[in-house]
């Protein structure tokens, strides 16, 4: 027994709880949690477009670094939080254990090592991601802080996931909303209060993820969990840390690839100039939005999916995947709606500049065709992870910034220009949803189906 909940309590929620009751219970903090993620880089681009455009274009290219450093956060964390969830599921407590601390002090560890190297080949790096001589100025800083807080950063997630994994998402939630809320108050008063500029604005992020890193550490070590992370309960094993990031490989991937993507983005994009670069930046940040709350509700049907899948609950592990489907198309075409009809109104209040906003609307209303699509290929790669099944999860996951997206942003602007940039992106997400629809079929077929045992990955 944990002084938060008894692990027994735990499993029965989790067994016995109807499927929509708890996905809901655990999407909507995790949804929650996800959108505290995009105010951090959502509120670094409102206030530093107020300076100009090349500053917010620099946010855009320096965003390919933040990929990085979340790609390696967010692996090692789903990595060990799939193994966690169906190891609980399966009452296998000592090897939860042991999967999630090791996660935790290897992501710190890499986490270091890539803020090292960032520091020492800073201005070359960021001219290869597609920095221009009037953005270097703006980029520089910003992404100096940015890699300084790396450790922090990869460590957050994976305190983040690992309550997630285990059930207690509000937990998770409380933990982020800390940090979220002081990026946006320290936002403007570092940035035109003290005249610190993009300086400001990376000192902002790196301040607030370390308080959210803090929070959520206290709740492990108040053991308000069930999972206990401790030096002692690392792995000495490699096999085990191999096992972890094969695991997380598809979310290495996707955000690994959306480092590529973003830096292919900006190349393509800087041959029209800082405005077109600044309107891909705005307009990715309104389908980033949209996104990340679909991923929220993706990573609260991924714990019930797992831990029941674990458990031999296949029906249980089926429904979860078609509410959360269900939930997050609606949520896209809403937001497809919406984005639409505002689509200026939204681009004006970031930046008030008339070529910024005639590139982004156009980019904004070429995404909102391929939103209602975005949940359904999203959520079978998520099972796929969930479940175990790392190769078709990996397979999946390259596809949307990848397999699909790399050739047609450095193909298609040859042939359409600008447009070519625009919806690349959307034309991209449009495909990896094709290309999902069979393998749906096969692990409902496969894998989920009444008669077909469950067995571990």
């Amino acid at each position: 027994m944990t002084h938060g909940i008894t692990e027994e309590k735990q499993r029965q929620r989790m067994l016995n709880t109807p499927i929509p009751r708890l996905v809901t219970s655990l999407a909507v903090p995790t949804v929650i949690t996800m959108l505290i993620t995009v105010i951090y880089n959502t509120a670094d681009t409102f206030f530093i477009s107020q300076i100009n455009k090349s500053a917010s274009a620099a946010v855009g290219a320096v965003y390919a670094v933040m990929s990085v450093i979340q790609a390696v956060g967010y692996g090692f964390g789903m990595g060990s939080g799939s193994l966690c969830s169906r190891r609980l599921g399966q009452q296998k407590h000592e090897e939860a254990d042991r999967y999630c601390s090791s996660a935790f002090f290897a992501a710190a560890v890499v986490g270091g090592l890539i803020g090292i190297l960032g520091l020492c080949f800073l201005e070359p790096m960021l001219s290869m991601l597609g920095c221009s001589e009037t953005m270097m100025p703006y980029a520089i800083p910003y992404a100096r802080y940015i890699l300084m807080a790396a450790p922090v950063t990869c460590a957050t997630f994976v305190l983040n996931n690992t309550l997630r994994s285990e059930g207690q998402a509000r937990l998770a939630m409380f933990g982020m909303a800390g940090g979220g809320l002081l990026n946006l108050f320290l936002d403007p008063l570092l940035i035109f209060a003290f005249h610190m500029g993009t300086a400001g604005a990376a000192i902002a992020t790196a301040l607030s993820q370390t308080v959210s890193f803090l929070v959520l550490l206290f709740q492990f070590l108040r053991k308000k969990t069930i999972i206990h992370i401790r030096l002692g309960n690392a792995s000495r094993k490699l096999s085990d840390y191999g096992l972890i990031l094969a695991t997380g490989a598809p979310t290495i991937c996707r955000q690994a690839l959306g480092s590529v993507a973003s830096a292919a983005l900006n190349i393509q994009a800087v041959v029209y100039g800082d405005a077109a670069v600044a309107a891909m930046t705005i307009s990715n940040k309104c389908y980033i939005l949209v996104r990340n709350v679909v991923l929220g509700i993706g990573q609260g049907f991924q714990p019930a999916a797992g831990f029941n899948y674990g458990a031999g609950c296949r029906k249980r592990a089926r429904e979860s995947f078609l509410f959360a489907c269900k939930a997050g198309t609606a949520v896209c075409l809403v937001s497809a709606a919406f984005l639409a009809v505002f689509s200026k109104q939204i681009l004006w209040w970031f930046c008030k500049d008339y070529e910024v906003l005639e590139y982004g609307r156009v980019a904004l209303l070429y995404g909102c065709a391929a939103l209602p699509f975005l949940a359904f290929s999203t959520y079978v790669n998520q099972l796929y992870q969930c479940l175990g099944f790392k190769v078709p999860a990996t397979f999946l996951a390259s596809c949307r910034q990848g397999i699909f997206f790399l050739p047609v942003v450095l193909i298609l602007p040859r042939f359409v220009g600008v447009t070519g940039v625009q919806m690349a992106q959307p034309l991209a997400d449009f495909l990896t949803f094709l290309i999902s629809c069979p393998f749906l079929a096969a692990i409902f077929r496969n894998k989920l189906s009444e008669n077909q045992q469950t067995t571990e990955s």
